[in-house]
């Protein structure tokens, strides 16, 4: 059970554990009904039905479903981060080739298998309005800060320009990936690592 951190889009932070269940269920359900309708089938009612919640509870969080697409972006960020920081607390020896692979691992078992994530991701994905707080900013801050405790450097200015447009790339080149097969185009993703390590090496190869 992992309820969203920090939301910005919730009406209302939930303190009790079985409010925090609650808003999990909605959000669950969400993801469950975006993969199955889209975005424009989805609806605040369908969601507490699916979720077996009144419909008052979907909107003491929510707003409207824009507000839950926004707050389903923001958990798939904490899972991702979350995963990651896992993945390099486990590598034995520092090295960026490795800190890469688990980023881009991660990022992509979330396309293939978490619901919702194919339509709403970190918040790009989503067809209406504008996302708040440029998403793949968010992602670039946040792998920044990972890979730099990873890698015992300091977070300056090089290195956050570096990570953003490694994940503008990245992004890029999963969905062309993805566009281009369901499961992802094996052969764009490896030319994507390669792409990847090669820019990275400028700066990461420098200690």
């Amino acid at each position: 059970m992992m309820p969203v951190s920090q939301a910005t889009s919730l009406r209302r932070v939930p303190v009790q554990r079985r409010s925090a269940e609650r808003l999990s269920r909605i959000l669950d359900a969400c993801a469950e009904l975006l993969d199955e309708g889209g975005y424009d089938q989805l609806s605040t009612r369908a969601v507490a039905q699916r979720a077996g919640v009144p419909i008052g509870s979907v909107y003491r969080f929510f707003g409207n479903k824009r507000a839950m697409a926004d707050a389903l972006a923001e958990r798939n960020l904490e899972r991702f981060s979350e995963r990651v920081a896992e993945r390099l607390g486990a590598l034995p020896d520092g090295g960026w080739r490795e800190a890469l692979d688990a980023v881009l691992d991660e990022y992509l078992a979330m396309k293939r298998t978490a619901p919702g994530f194919s339509l709403v991701d970190f918040g790009n994905q989503i067809p209406i309005g504008s996302c708040q707080g440029e998403p793949n900013h968010l992602v670039a801050d946040r792998l920044t800060e990972l890979l730099a405790g990873y890698l015992s450097r300091h977070p300056d200015d090089t290195l956050r320009r570096t990570v953003l447009i490694a994940v503008e790339t990245a992004d890029t080149l999963v969905h062309l990936a993805f566009r281009a097969e369901p499961g992802g185009d094996e052969r764009i993703i490896a030319e994507m690592r390669e792409l990847l390590r090669v820019y990275l090496a400028r700066v990461l190869d420098r200690g």
